[in-house]
């Protein structure tokens, strides 16, 4: 199996999905395929079947999720690069779609947005972080997460 195309292919696929994120945030299509969480799902079936080949002797023998050197030796096979990238390209875009949301049910200025969302796909953690402190600082919510 060619592991590279593979994770070419994962990598290029959430770019379309970001896209209309960022310039195209209340368009049908974007309801349909990022906020109906089929983009999110489709990619984890990838990641299902990288989990499968890892299984099937494709991944790195001796590898857990106990120690750090258990978490290398996971990483230290091409199919646990594409199962581990997949899951942070998978969670980065399930986050980035509940700011979205959330941002629009708060009516929260799709520009002050933008950056957050661009730092949520290449930082993850740094881009929600922003994105509550702006939320905060603006008057359009609080620190939780999830309160109204």
């Amino acid at each position: 199996m060619n592991f590279d195309l593979w994770f070419s292919i994962v990598n290029l696929s959430v770019m379309p999905a970001w896209a209309l994120l960022v310039l195209a945030p209340n368009w049908d299509w974007t309801r349909k395929l990022i906020h109906s969480m089929l983009y999110p799902l489709a990619l984890g079936a990838v990641y299902i079947a990288g989990m499968v080949l890892a299984y099937m002797g494709h991944g790195a023998e001796g590898g857990s999720f106990s120690s750090i050197e258990g978490v290398r030796t996971l990483f230290s096979s091409d199919v646990g690069m594409l199962i581990g990238w997949t899951h942070y390209l998978v969670f980065d875009l399930f986050v980035g779609a509940w700011e979205a949301r959330d941002a629009q049910r708060r009516e929260f200025s799709h520009w002050l947005l933008i950056p957050c969302l661009l730092l949520t796909f290449m930082l993850g953690p740094i881009g929600l972080f922003l994105y509550v402190v702006l939320r905060k600082l603006t008057g359009k919510g609080g620190w939780g997460l999830f309160e109204t």
